[in-house]
């Protein structure tokens, strides 16, 4: 049989000392006096003593608990955010609950579940590429828990936002590949119901009327956002039997995926076709050659997000239903282009 976890109660009666006593010494109170702190925290120690935060979630109807919930765990763009996220939760000695939806609507949806009946003290989300309606976040809602959307977001959905520049980052990398000389720029676009797929693709678009290529410049092939969909997308392009002078792709990884099938059928990048991607992700410096993409921050993303649901856990009433912050892009060039 399992040991039974040592609780408060079991302090105070070793010290003989009332229970709520070594509760404010273990919550640091001014009351308790500074040598009675000292007894306290010396048996919690040898007594193997951990809070109950599920107690402690059904007292104060809320846990000092984030779930975080991202598309892909594996992607470096996500692994930076997560980071930042719990820096932020660490200083404000909250907990991080990472779940992965791998894409999937349907996971997506019972890990809202998971963490509304663990009642986390707010979730952050970046909606997998599945998701068509932000029905399923309504429930956050009326259970009271505070929700931000970073990266990826629903529209439908009232909640804070913390989203990149993708419009403008794609535009202004669409036009250096302009500058560059390449007029039959094609785009490895992302699904269209999402907020990255749309915002990239538009800046991609723009791009091309703004210097009247879009009549004859324009090729979008649609996919999702791994490896593999590059890979597929490029086989694609080269079925037609001519490729573009450039590829943009709608992420890092998928330009992988694109770099890679172009040398594997025997052209050169960039002399016979240029490659760009968005994400600056870890190994994109590491290609060969190298990928010109754009970088956005994720550290600072997942930060600014972590910060922003905790506002809204302090202050719920005072922070905007929909309060939005756009972080910059920068374009990074690199021989791929």
């Amino acid at each position: 049989m399992a040991a039974r976890q040592v609780t408060v109660k079991d302090i105070a009666r070793k010290l003989r000392l009332h229970y709520t006593t070594v509760s404010k010494a273990l919550r640091d109170h001014p009351d308790i006096s500074p040598a009675t702190k000292r007894r306290v925290l010396s048996l919690a120690r040898e007594l193997d003593y951990h809070p109950n935060s599920i107690a402690k979630s059904l007292k104060n109807q809320a846990s000092s608990t984030l779930g975080v919930i991202v598309p892909s765990i594996k992607n470096d763009f996500f692994s930076a955010v997560i980071s930042g996220v719990e820096e932020i939760a660490y200083g404000r000695e909250f907990n991080t609950v990472v779940c992965q939806s791998n894409e999937s609507s349907e996971r997506e949806a019972i890990h809202l579940r998971t963490l509304i009946s663990n009642r986390v003290g707010g979730v952050l989300v970046s909606v997998a590429q599945t998701t068509t309606s932000g029905a399923g976040f309504q429930a956050l809602r009326r259970q009271g828990i505070p929700l931000v959307f970073f990266d990826r977001v629903c529209e439908d959905v009232e909640a804070g936002r913390v989203v990149v520049d993708d419009y403008g980052g794609a535009m202004r990398l669409v036009e250096h590949l302009i500058q560059r000389g390449y007029r039959n720029i094609a785009h490895v676009a992302g699904p269209e119901n999402t907020s990255i797929g749309r915002d990239r693709c538009r800046g991609y678009l723009d791009a091309l009327k703004k210097h009247g290529l879009n009549g004859t410049g324009a090729s979008i092939i649609r996919g999702g956002f791994e490896e593999e969909d590059g890979v597929a997308a490029l086989r694609r392009i080269h079925a037609r039997g001519r490729m573009p002078d450039a590829i943009f792709a709608v992420n890092d990884p998928v330009a992988r995926g694109v770099h890679a099938e172009i040398r594997q059928i025997g052209l050169e990048i960039p002399r016979d076709v240029a490659v760009a991607g968005f994400g600056d992700n870890r190994l994109s410096s590491y290609l060969d050659p190298p990928l010109t993409t754009v970088s956005q921050s994720p550290y600072e993303i997942g930060k600014i997000a972590a910060a922003m649901l905790l506002r809204r856990i302090d202050h719920p009433s005072h922070e905007p239903v929909c309060e939005t912050e756009v972080i910059q892009t920068h374009l990074i060039v690199r021989r791929s282009t």
